[in-house]
């Protein structure tokens, strides 16, 4: 007879299932438990409260049987519901639609219950769930870095421009796509631009575009990429401004060209959701050739220029001195005192020898003295 009597103990803190071929057939109380069992056919499973989580192959069974009432907290979540679950006050984890249980009495169990249907997850204590257990399961978690901004798509349509913070989406309802956009100042360098003037000399230009978006929507929406697009948009207005123009004209214009290339790329960028801070030719690489020709070109300028100055400067001095030479035949007295002057100096500067020869040049040398 001992053969066929089975004894399970079940202790403060469980619970037993029983089972008798296969079928749920109620809860065993903490204590010990005997059943005769000839066939083999009672089965006991026996489950800590402690963890107040059921988990169970046959939980829609045992629920179904009402024996849980009033000893577990059941959910039974639809395919647009989901579950928040706190157990002693410390968020524990987020369950998708399904059957679940919770044992009460041992541990505080509260559960929320939420409409997934919304798409976005919004919640107070948001960065503590997107921490959780099974977070990742039910929910697509993202961050907008500080200084960008968020576009949000919904099922391909634009929904929302959302700040810098943590997101959260349900899976599986609808898909939920975020763009994150840098909204800080950004440079381009318009580098190695080969382009030819409109009298065919090619010359190699680097260009600086500083910009920044002001619109995430149109800069995530219009293009796939806005620097790509910017890149290629100045690329095409450089060809086209300077194309127009002939080297010299270039050379000499150089600031309007650079105003003219700035204002074609805003109106663009304009259009792109971005704006335009400077748009700048920062260098002008001629050819080899042509550099040397424009050497010997600067360097005959410039041997002209001195050349004229040089030639400016004697004419001047012939002019004066005709005007001074003038002036003296004009006025005897003013003549007798340059010569004065002059013997002045000539004395002034060291010993002065006189070499009379006839009679008349010394009689002139004598009376000047």
């Amino acid at each position: 007879m001992m053969m066929f009597l089975k004894r399970f103990k079940i202790r403060s803190y469980q619970v037993g299932l029983l089972f008798r071929d296969g079928e749920f057939r109620g809860l065993l109380e903490p204590r010990t438990h005997w059943f005769t069992d000839p066939n083999g056919e009672v089965h006991v499973d026996v489950v800590s409260r402690r963890e107040p989580w059921l988990v169970h192959e046959q939980l829609d069974l045992i629920v179904r049987s009402g024996a849980l009432e009033g000893r577990a907290i059941v959910l039974d979540l639809k395919d647009h519901e989901r579950a928040l679950v706190w157990i002693e006050n410390r968020f524990s984890h987020v369950l998708p639609a399904g059957l679940y249980a919770y044992w009460t009495g041992l541990k505080e169990v509260r559960v929320e219950v939420v409409d997934a249907r919304g798409v976005r997850f919004e919640h107070a204590d948001l960065k503590l769930i997107a921490r959780s257990a099974m977070a990742q399961r039910v929910l697509d978690v993202c961050t907008v870095q500080r200084d960008h901004a968020g576009v949000l798509f919904i099922d391909g349509r634009y929904v929302d421009t959302l700040a810098p913070g943590l997101y959260a989406f349900w899976k599986g309802e609808s898909d939920a796509v975020v763009v994150e956009v840098d909204l800080r100042e950004t440079v381009i360098d318009v580098g190695g631009q080969d382009v030819m003037t409109a009298d065919k000399v090619t010359l190699r230009l680097n260009a600086v575009v500083t910009w920044k978006v002001v619109d995430p929507r149109k800069a995530a929406s219009l293009a796939d990429d806005v620097r790509q697009a910017l890149y290629r948009e100045t690329q095409l207005v450089l060809r086209g401004v300077v194309g127009t123009r002939e080297l010299d004209q270039f050379l000499a214009e150089k600031d309007a060209v650079a105003k003219e290339i700035e204002e074609a790329v805003r109106r663009r960028a304009g259009e792109l959701g971005l704006e335009i801070a400077s748009v700048g030719i920062r260098d002008v690489i001629l050819p080899g050739d042509m550099k040397d020709l424009m050497n010997k070109v600067t360097e005959a300028k410039k041997a002209a220029e001195a050349n004229l100055i040089a030639r400016r400067e004697e004419t001047a001095a012939i002019r004066s001195q005709a005007n001074t030479a003038k002036l003296l035949a004009e006025n005897p007295v003013l003549m007798r005192l340059r010569e004065l002057e002059v013997l002045e100096k000539v004395a002034a500067g060291g010993k002065l020898s006189v070499v009379l020869g006839e009679k008349g040049l010394a009689d002139q040398v004598v009376n000047l003295l």
